[in-house]
Formats: C-alpha cells, structure tokens, sequence
C-alpha cells in the first residue's frame, strides 16, 4: 500500500498544485543558508547545517543498493519465513548501529487463498489461468512455490455462478450511469478495472448494489501496454501481470478480529463471522490476459467513451449471454506480524521523533516496500555512526520497520492502538515512506510541517539535474498548472504544499487515530512503469526500470533523515501554524464551493428533467432512463467554521511573529525552562483536532480535518463529518456537524494561542 497514487494508485503525485489557488506564502516558514532554521536560533542553526550536511555526503547509495537486494531476494508476505527472517536481520543492523531495538509480535487474522476458480461457463466456455509465470530473465519470478498466488485478502468465500456486468472503475458514479442505462447488477458478477480508486470500494460498492462477485482486472491503459512496452522488454505490466491486494474495508484499519484495541490484555477477539471489515462477496484480481475472453463475451450496450480500455475488442457492458462461475475459498489463519522498534535515546527522552516504513510485501516487493525500506536502514546507519562520534540528539528517535503493512496497515496500527496513551504524550512527528524511484520529490502531510520541509527540499541536491530538489519540484508544479493564473500563484510561492494524507501507508494510524502531525515523503514520476503488487517487482525490475544506479533512493534516505535530524534537534519544536489555518480555510471554502455546485447542477438538470430534454433526446433504438428529479440542497450555515477559522488565523500569525523572533533571537536569550514550557504547549496541539466520538459511522477514525473518505480509501477527504454526508446528499446531517467541526478548531487556536503567548514571553514582546 501507499498514499495518493495514480494509475494503479501506487505512484507518487505532486502535492503542489492542490492548494494552488491558496494565497501567496509568506517567507516566515523558510530558511535558506543565511537565516536561520525553523525552531533553531542563529548558532544552533550553523551546528545543524554541519550535522546535517555531514549526515547527507555519508549516505552510501551502495548501501541501499545491497539492503534490497537481501530484503528481496525471495518472497516475504506476512507469516512468511523470509518475512521472519528479513525483520530478525533488519533488528540485527539496528542493533549493529547502536540502537535500542527489539520485535514486538502482535497475531492478526491473514487469510491465503485455498481454492480461486474464474471460468466462462456461457456462451462459450474458457477457464482463467490465474497465474504469473516467470520470466526468463529475471531470476526471482520462478520462485512460484513461495509465492501468495493472485488474490484478494480479505474477500468473502463464496462460490456464485450469474451473469456478468461490466462497470468501469466501480465507483459510485459508475452505478449511477448504470442505472441511465436500464442496467441493474443485482444477481451478477461485476467485472471492474484497477484505477480511480481503492481497490477495496470497488466491491463494496457492488455488494452495496446487489452484486454476488466482483472480478478486478488490470486493463492495459491503466498501467500496461497503452504507456509503453510491456514486461519484460518494458517495465510495464505484462499481460498475465496480476494486481494482488487487500480488499479489508477500511472503517476500522488493523486486525479485523480486534478493532481499535491493539494488544490490550484480555481484549475479546472476534470470531472471524462477526469481522465487520471482510467483504460480503467474493472477489478476485485477474490479469487483462484472462479479462479479455470474459469482456468479448459481453453483449448488450456499447460502454461510453470514458469506460473503453486498451484491449482490442469492443466494449460491452452487458448482461447477456455470458454467465461466469466465480469461487473464492481461503484459511482463515492467525499470523505472527513482526514489528521492529529501534530507539535512539535523546537527551530530552521525554519527546519522540518517529520514523517509519513497512517490510512486508506481496511477493518480492522491491519497489513496494523495499525501496523505501533500504532508504531508511541507510538513513539510521549514518545516524548510528553520527551518534558513536559523540553526537546525542536532542529528542528521542525511533525508527520503526512495520510488518503487515500490506494487509491493511496491521502492523502500525496495532502498534499504535497498544502504545496510544504514550503516544499522545510524547510523540512529536512521524515520518512515513513506502515506495521510491526516479523523479520528483512528493511530500504529502499536515501543513504545520510545511516550513520544515521546505527547508530540506532546498538542501537536497537532485541527482541528476543538480539543483535542489525543491527547485525542480517546483517547476515541474508550474509547468503541470492548469493555467496561468495558477502558474502566477505558484511562481510567487517559495515552499512546497503538501498534499492532504488519505489512507493506504503506516501514517493512517498516527495522523487520524492518535493525532500525531504525519509526513509521508518519497520520490516518483520518472519510472519506466509499474509491477505494482506483482510477482515482477523485484530486484531485477527496479535496477532496470525503477532508479538503476539508486541515486534517487539516496536522496530518499537525505531527504527523510534531514527532516528527522531537523525536528530531533531543533530548540524549539519546528511547527509553523499559518500555512496548516491556510489550508483549513481553503478545505471550508471548497465545502462552500461544493453546495453552490451541487445546488446549481441539481437546479438546472431537475428544469431538463421537467422540460424533457432527457427523454426527447434519448436515442429510442437504446434503453435510457433518465436521472430522477433530486431536492435542490438548502442553505447551510457555515459562518460557525469560517468564524473559528478567523480565530486560528490570528492565533497563528500571532505565533509566527514570535517564532520570528525567536529565530533571531542570540544563543542562551531564551532560558532553557521557557523552552520547555512552549514545546510542551507545541507537542498537545495536533491531539486537539481529535474527537473521541469520531467520525459519524466511522468511530476509529478521531482526527476532525484529516481523514480518507469512506468511499475514496488512499484519496484524502478533508472535513470528512461534513463532506461525507455532503456527498451522500444529506444535507441537514451535514449542517450539523458544521458546529462540532468550529469546536475543534476553536480547541486548537486556543492551543496556538498559549503557545504564541508563551513564546512571547520567552522571547520577550
């Protein structure tokens, strides 16, 4: 898994252009060489630049080069013996370098497939292969008997023999072009291509509109031929190339036998009948090779121009005469996930800079988690050798190397639901990665970290180009804008926005459960395809097609260790709060953006409705129902949000001036105690955008701003208890939770505020 992915969800995106149309940034959040750092003062700063630079010219890309090849030279799923043996020799490097490491266990439900049957029983008959075979060149792909066979974690047993319909990506909106079409899937197998979306959604939706299976299949325009050639003369999918993946609904990320409880001793395990978050039909991945005959067998109606893959065929929607036989049956078997935890005590232990990435795969996993894994084995080797040289960082450090990641985050989030209560007390950040290859740099993650990253992105040289990665990132955005007016906005801007974090990576339990400030970091874009979840990626895929000479998995272990180091050392803990209230301004505006659309496109397609336009222009040789007529939304009341929003934009800037001030301040101007009365008001602040009741329907989720949305898995939904109901058209419940939302928000500039005073005080007004 991984956030904010495009094709088939796993490659990075530029995060710079979501908040484009957000003022001008003001400068109080950078740091170039000659000012100095957010959170340090003027000598401090001088001491962190030589520590840091020192830390980016050790990182050996060799190093990262090695650690994958050993990570994954052989399959090493969850209750794996590679995956056991991979975690017992990260622990043994962690303790090499000097940490304080160990392995927590945690057992959680993992089902593998028993049986998996797809076959074409009518008009014609044709069985799917269900099968990746290896490749002669590339010698990990034969490893077959170690290898989980294609499929669905998570997906129901069953075994339903109905006829097909094909529905696109399978989202919501796909139902309801459906239903202009006179077409029902209730009683069928659905048939849906990867992309759009989480891979998850695509059977809920369907189970949620009746259907008995759900078949998932990558069509080359996603992520196959259409983009280039294909495995292995290409890095492009191949044609029996399978996307295997959970399918866990993710209202309750974790153990599904255990939710939101972690390991807490004589917690009730459920039995595995009452897991809320296992599908209710079977469902099964399949390659665009066995698609094929069951997409040509479709009759009925032409698909629309937006739902035509890249398959030579004519694409129906059916139903017809194809019926399929679908059987998924699997050992519903308790695994032993293996965490590792490394601690690097600080001088103050009393804080926690965390820093994380998975070592679980599907198969081999070399791009997806181990390019971000090797990253950052190589960050805390250099940190080990730093501390052995007598350097001892300010805060705790704790890497950790999560298990289960793959499944449905089951490592961090157990993890996390266990240690909570210390969590909230003492954790300041955490820092996340997953997968990396050539490209630009994508940071994605709550804004109140926005000037740190910044700072870093314009000490990172990008390998290739030789200018800071910020730089080229930068550009990139201006060039991707959409206009010119947004290409003005973004050449006026000198930091990164980060993008919103949804789901899918280990940050989900630390943002949205725990209320810890989260970044995910990576690099992407410049990759020649994708082997996502495949038994293709491996070593050999990404030393050919991924970052050949690692360079860029170097700067992926600079970036990400630079930005530990910063928040590890810093005097002052380096949060900035104008650019995050910026950015929950435009996250109201855009709810207020969304009624006024949805009022203005329901009153103009009810008047087509009622002047016929629909029916009158319907093609009579084709089935048409036209839309029903919908209640145009009412007015809601959002002054409670945008008048708290005011009052967390005067707190921030209020704390910025001070930060300001503090940043010029003299060395021993700030007594020590005044320090750590700020940077505890600092390290409460994230944990007031909690709710405990938690998001309507969704009680695990706690954080009130940061949230994925129900039906959009990786994709972030920002002010979820309003938009949620906002898209399900249910207007009045959303108008009520407009004033709990205002509550939060009106917690944390009350936060800010202190703090703002606070340093003030310690700085002198």
């Amino acid at each position: 898994m991984n956030l904010l992915r495009s094709l088939v969800s796993y490659i990075l995106v530029f995060a710079f252009t979501q908040f484009a149309a957000a003022q001008s940034a003001p400068d109080s959040a950078l740091s170039s060489s000659s000012q100095s750092l957010l959170g340090y003062t003027s000598r401090s700063t001088a001491t962190e630049r030589e520590l840091e630079k020192k830390f980016q010219d050790t990182v050996v890309a060799g190093n990262i080069r090695e650690s994958m090849r050993r990570l994954s030279a052989r399959p090493h799923n969850v209750g794996s013996a590679y995956d056991k043996d991979n975690a017992e020799w990260i622990l043994a490097r962690f303790k090499e370098w000097g940490f304080d490491a160990h392995i927590e266990n945690f057992d959680v439900l993992f089902p593998t497939p028993k049986e998996r049957i797809v076959e074409l029983v009518a008009p014609t008959k044709f069985r799917a292969k269900l099968q990746e075979p290896a490749v002669s060149v590339d010698p990990t792909s034969n490893q077959t008997p170690e290898q989980l066979p294609t499929y669905n974690a998570y997906s129901a047993d069953g075994d339903v023999t109905a006829p097909l319909v094909y529905v696109n990506y399978g989202n919501r909106e796909d139902y309801e072009e459906l239903d202009r079409m006179g077409i029902s899937v209730k009683g069928a197998i659905v048939i849906t291509r990867y992309g759009s979306g989480w891979r998850g959604i695509k059977p809920k939706v369907a189970a949620e509109h009746g259907a008995v299976g759900c078949l998932i299949y990558s069509d080359p325009r996603g992520d196959g031929f259409f983009h280039g050639d294909d495995y292995p003369t290409g890095g492009w999918r191949p044609r029996d190339g399978v996307q295997r993946g959970s399918v866990m609904d993710t209202d309750y990320p974790g153990d599904p036998l255990t939710p939101g409880v972690g390991a807490v001793p004589g917690a009730k395990r459920l039995d595995v009948k009452e897991a809320k978050t296992i599908t209710r039909i079977p469902v099964l991945p399949i390659s665009y090779s066995d698609a094929q005959p069951l997409l040509a067998a479709l009759q009925g109606q032409v698909a629309p121009d937006a739902w035509r893959g890249g398959l030579p065929i004519t694409y129906h929607v059916g139903p017809g005469a194809a019926r399929v036989h679908l059987k998924v049956t699997s050992n519903w078997d308790l695994k032993p996930l293996y965490d590792v935890i490394a601690t690097l005590k600080g001088s103050d232990p009393s804080q926690w800079v965390i820093r994380g990435n998975h070592h679980d795969a599907w198969v081999n996993g070399a791009d997806d988690p181990i390019s971000g894994q090797s990253a950052m084995l190589e960050e805390a080797r250099v940190l080990g050798e730093l501390h052995k040289q007598g350097w001892t960082p300010k805060r705790t450090i704790i890497y950790c190397a999560w298990d289960g990641e793959e499944p449905g985050l089951l490592g961090s989030v157990e993890w996390v639901e266990t240690h909570v209560d210390d969590l909230r007390k003492h954790a300041v950040t955490y820092v996340n990665s997953d997968s990396s290859s050539r490209g630009y740099l994508s940071v994605g993650g709550t804004q109140d970290l926005q000037g740190v990253v910044a700072g870093v992105a314009h000490d990172i040289t990008d390998p290739e180009k030789k200018i800071s990665v910020f730089e080229r990132t930068h550009l990139h955005a201006i060039i991707q804008a959409k206009d010119a007016e947004e290409k003005g906005k973004l050449r006026k801007r000198d930091d990164l926005v980060l993008g919103d974090l949804g789901d899918g990576s280990d940050f989900t339990s630390f943002q949205d459960f725990a209320g810890i400030s989260s970044l995910n970091v990576g690099y992407g874009g410049e990759e020649e395809g994708t082997q996502y979840h495949s038994i293709y990626d491996d070593f050999y895929w990404y030393t050919h097609y991924a970052d050949p000479d690692f360079v860029y998995e170097r700067a992926l272990a600079q970036t990400a260790g630079s930005v530990v180091l910063r928040l590890a050392d810093a005097d002052l803990l380096p949060f900035d709060y104008t650019p995050q209230a910026d950015a929950i301004a435009k996250y109201e505006s855009d709810l207020e953006k969304l009624l006024k659309d949805k009022q203005e496109e329901i009153t103009e397609r009810n008047t087509e409705i009622l002047e016929g336009a629909f029916t009158a222009t319907a093609d009579p040789h084709k089935t048409f129902v036209p839309p029903p007529v919908d209640p145009v939304p009412p007015y809601m009341n959002f002054a409670p949000m945008k008048n708290s929003i005011e009052k967390m934009k005067k707190s921030s800037e209020r704390y910025s001036k001070a930060l300001a001030k503090f940043r010029s301040a003299t060395d021993g101007a700030v007594s020590p105690s005044s320090l750590e009365t700020v940077n505890a008001d600092l390290l409460g602040i994230s944990r007031m955008f909690l709710n405990d009741k938690g998001l309507p329907g969704r009680p695990w989720f706690k954080n009130q701003i940061y949230a994925p949305g129900a039906y959009t898995g990786y994709g972030a939904k920002p002010v979820a208890a309003v938009r949620e109901f906002m898209d399900e058209k249910k207007w009045k419940e959303a108008d009520e939770q407009i004033p709990m939302v205002a509550d939060v928000i009106d917690h944390v500039s009350a936060g800010i505020d202190k703090a703002g005073g606070d340093l003030e005080n310690a700085v002198g007004k």
